[in-house]
């Protein structure tokens, strides 16, 4: 039971700081949406030890595309909102890239929206959950409880709510969010959204011309390997 009592403190602390500090940080992040690339000098691997994210699309793609993105960044939902739909529909549905999705708190207020995501995720609607998370971004930053607003999220993407708001009290995820957040920042990102595209890591909300080039590269890329 103190175990339980503690986490509900912890619970209502971060509450007050997403309160507090959302708008601003949802104010800040518009602008960060610069275009930076960089050359790597080989495909990004997932850390085995760590939290791989949340994957959609076939294992047997040929690219895949790595979103490090957070869910109180303008540009992130900006990107989301517009690029979203045909990156899903034209490279994910046809099979020509497969997209993860790793979540990368750049500040405290976005601990908890990342929790509620994964709290879905573990009801297997993850994805639904950071649709609304993302569409919806200006409504819940700048309401006064913003996490009262993302339950209605849950309970709009079918969650068991129960089981939800056991798993936000138990702050089950937290310790794996910050754990993801240390191990991103040590590949040298600090900007969302960034995107790892085979040997290409580029910021910003870009394009989905943009995307696709850089899918149709890494393809390139990926056949002329193999035929070697």
């Amino acid at each position: 039971m103190a175990g339980r009592v503690n986490m509900k403190l912890f619970y209502g602390v971060l509450v007050a700081i997403a309160v507090v500090g959302v708008a601003a940080v949802w104010t800040a992040s518009r602008s960060a949406g610069a275009d930076t690339t960089q050359l790597l000098d080989a495909p990004v691997p997932v850390n085995a030890s760590a939290f791989p994210g949340y994957v959609m699309g076939s294992d047997a793609a040929p690219v895949e595309i790595v979103e490090y993105a957070d869910f109180t960044c303008g540009a992130c939902g900006t990107f989301t909102i517009l690029q979203g739909p045909d990156i899903k529909q034209r490279l994910v549905a046809t099979g020509l890239a497969r997209l993860r999705f790793r979540a990368f708190a750049l500040n405290q207020s976005s601990l908890l929206p990342m929790h509620a995501a994964d709290c879905a995720g573990e009801q297997g609607r993850f994805w639904e959950m950071h649709d609304q998370l993302m569409f919806q971004q200006r409504d819940w930053m700048s309401a006064s409880r913003p996490m009262r607003m993302i339950r209605d999220y849950a309970r709009d993407v079918g969650l068991d709510l129960d089981a939800y708001d056991r798993c936000m009290e138990d702050g089950r995820f937290m310790n794996r969010i910050i754990a993801t957040r240390d191990e991103i920042s040590g590949m040298n990102i600090h900007q969302t959204p960034t995107f790892d595209i085979g040997q290409i890591r580029v910021s910003g909300a870009i394009s989905y011309d943009s995307i696709k080039v850089l899918v149709e590269k890494a393809t390139a890329q990926t056949q002329a390997g193999g035929s070697e």
